[in-house]
């Protein structure tokens, strides 16, 4: 009985160690979503740069091909915005030259001023001041009293 006791404990002590190093084993791998990279561009960037220079560096061809997923949702999403900047920039140019336009129209449209082909007017003194009797002339040559 002792000897079978002794085998038991002896199996019991083997199996709890190959459990512990069946335990101990490297942890799995997390692939990041494109969701997590999309989030995190620091992370996409790097992930990108060890995908396409050193492949090994790389933790595995899902990961690259995540963001390579991402990259292309970033571009999807950044297209549309730089589309309506560029039509915005366009109306304000169209806007401007209309208005320049237009001003120019106007002025075209005026008649002109020429100083040679106006109506001469005869320039007459003005009229001399009325007097009161109570200033008199000032003469030359006379002090006050």
């Amino acid at each position: 009985m002792q000897s079978a006791l002794q085998k038991a404990g002896i199996l019991g002590l083997v199996g709890a160690a190959a459990m512990g190093l069946a335990a101990c084993g490297p942890p799995s791998v997390h692939h990041l979503s494109v969701d997590d990279l999309l989030e995190d561009r620091v992370m996409l960037d790097g992930l990108l740069l060890k995908c396409d220079q050193d492949f090994g560096k790389a933790r595995s061809e899902a990961d690259c091909e995540n963001a390579r997923i991402a990259v292309e949702r970033l571009a999807a999403q950044q297209e549309p915005a730089e589309e309506a900047k560029r039509r915005e920039e366009f109306e304000r140019t169209r806007e401007k030259l209309r208005l320049a336009e237009e001003k120019q129209r106007d002025q075209a449209a005026k008649p002109k001023l020429d100083g040679y082909t106006l109506p001469v007017v005869p320039v007459d003194p003005p009229p001399p001041a009325a007097s009161t009797d109570d200033q008199k002339p000032v003469v030359m040559g006379q002090t006050k009293p």
